[in-house]
């Protein structure tokens, strides 16, 4: 008892658990609470309930749930029927035996005398009970006394109802048959044991399934951090070799600028000697030659430096345009393909009118005359074949364009259903989100102005359990509808994902952006973790 104590009050505690999980955990650390008190005490409820006088046999029938009678209820003959106390007004004569509420029986004559009084489904209701007979049978007004005395006077008379009670003919046996069963205590003892046990065992299976749950949790936890981890050792050594890539271009370019600088001071130093003395000017000039080769070559290198560290920055620019040209490819095909069919209609409608001008033209009998319309005739019904087969191309791409949707849409849903399942997804970009779901924290800062920490807790738990159930009905709405730029804000996630059933739809969704993920990013999303995965395997 104290390790399910233990386990229901940490998962009541805990804040990512789902709201249904936590109430019906925190109900059930409240209710082993209880039951522990309970335990304590030195004596069963069934004991202090039953005093020892009373307990008589414990394979004595008695009517379940716990009732009275009463018999000889004072009644009087009122416009043409016989007519008696209320059972309000019985109940607050008992109310020393804390009853649940007393009926009275009646027939066609109107009031029998007789009565049932209801008494709590529990221990302390069958204690009540026994105090409603044992005062009746101390006043000399009990079951044995009502068969005995022949005078029975005005007072009335009480007793619990056993089986011969439930047996009997008349009003108060169909009564009890009709709401009532003969139970033994042991009957009852047994079978609040076997629902404890059941209880008991029930909770153990669930702390079973939780545990498996926790551990599951943890193993994606890891492969969450792994893979992170490994993400951040890729980003770090691309960055460290981009570094470097950048660190020598600039060591090589500050190279070739000094031997640049080097090689313009030695041209110079040769200028100067050329000038000053005898020296042999060929080979001066060889040298000079030389020279100018070297500073061309090394131009051309810091050239081709400039071109490689450019070519770095395209490629990043051209990823990015690469999926922009895709769309627009697209689009152009689409507009031309609209062009072409508009051209077409055109023409058509153009050679129509110009046949309909041949047809009304004098002289058109001459075979000229008729050789034309006949070019026309034919021209016309060329294009309407070549119009009927850009219909053809037209509804086949449409057909085309519809099942790749529909594959795109099937692959989304199984990637919702199945594919991001067994992946860890705990806090990367791509994920799961449940559209339309209710928000606990919400629930739980309103309680906590009015409630204590605990009781705020399982409370706001509660009420967002019962705000999720109440959601599904369309004609449930405790709150004012707020317009934004004519868009109405109630409810917007759930009526724009499931406004039928209203209810939580799981949805690809792009936690880093904010926006509905796109399937290439989900794929990509999973098969970079499948690898992964197979890599530690």
């Amino acid at each position: 008892m104290n390790n399910l104590l233990q386990h229901a009050t940490g998962v009541g505690s805990a804040t990512n658990r789902q709201a249904k999980d936590k109430a019906t955990h925190r109900a059930l650390a409240r209710y082993l609470k209880d039951e522990s008190a309970r335990s304590s005490k030195p004596q069963s409820q069934l004991t202090m309930a039953i005093e020892p006088q009373n307990r008589g046999n414990r394979d004595d029938k008695f009517v379940w749930p716990w009732m009275g009678v009463l018999v000889n209820v004072p009644t009087e003959f009122k416009n043409g029927r016989q007519v008696g106390e209320s059972g309000n007004r019985l109940k607050e004569q008992l109310s020393h035996f804390c009853p649940q509420k007393v009926i009275p029986l009646w027939n066609y004559r109107g009031h029998t005398g007789n009565a049932i009084v209801e008494f709590a489904k529990d221990w302390t209701g069958f204690k009540n009970a026994l105090a409603f007979e044992n005062h009746f049978e101390a006043e000399g007004y009990g079951k044995r006394d009502w068969t005995l005395k022949k005078y029975r006077g005005s007072e009335m008379f009480g007793w619990v109802a056993r089986a011969d009670d439930h047996r009997c003919q008349g009003p108060i046996g169909d009564y009890l048959r009709k709401n009532g069963d003969l139970k033994t205590v042991g009957d009852l003892e047994t079978e609040e044991t076997r629902k404890t046990d059941k209880l008991v065992a029930n909770l153990a299976s669930q702390i079973e399934t939780t545990a498996s749950l926790d551990r599951m949790m943890e193993q994606r936890e890891q492969l969450l951090q792994n893979y992170n981890e490994e993400i951040r050792k890729m980003q770090q050594i691309a960055r460290m070799h981009s570094q470097k890539i950048i660190d020598d271009n600039q060591k090589l370019h500050s190279e070739l600028e000094s031997k640049m600088q080097e090689l313009d001071s030695r041209s110079k130093e040769l200028d100067e000697l050329a000038s000053r003395s005898n020296y042999d000017r060929r080979n001066l000039q060889q040298e000079k030659e030389e020279n100018q080769k070297k500073t061309k070559h090394l131009m051309m290198a810091t050239m081709e430096q400039q071109r490689s560290e450019e070519n770095v920055l395209k490629l990043v620019e051209e990823h990015k345009q690469r999926e922009k040209q895709a769309a627009m490819g697209k689009i152009i095909k689409l507009q031309q393909q609209l062009d072409a069919k508009q051209k077409l209609e055109l023409e058509i409608q153009q050679l129509q009118g110009k046949l309909e001008v041949m047809k009304h033209m004098p002289g058109e009998e001459d075979s000229e005359s008729k050789k034309k319309m006949k070019e026309l005739s034919e021209e016309l019904k060329e294009k309407y074949d070549e119009m009927e087969a850009v219909e053809s191309l037209n509804q086949t791409l449409v057909i085309k364009e519809r099942k790749s949707n529909d594959e795109l849409q099937n692959a989304r849903k199984e990637l919702i259903a199945q594919g991001f399942q067994d992946l860890g997804v705990g806090r990367a970009n791509i994920g799961i989100k449940r559209m339309g779901e209710l928000d606990l924290k919400a629930f739980g800062i309103a309680c906590r102005k009015r409630l204590s920490k605990e009781d705020a807790e399982l409370t706001s738990s509660i009420l967002c359990s019962k705000w999720e159930d109440e959601i599904r009905n369309p004609n449930w709405h405790p709150f004012r509808v707020v317009s934004v730029d004519g868009k109405e804000m109630a409810l917007a996630e759930i009526n724009e994902y499931n406004p039928s059933g209203r209810y939580p739809v799981p949805e690809l969704w792009n936690y880093k952006e904010g926006r509905k993920a796109t399937l290439k990013e989900a794929v990509q999303h999973v098969m970079k973790q499948w690898r992964n995965h197979k890599r530690k395997r």
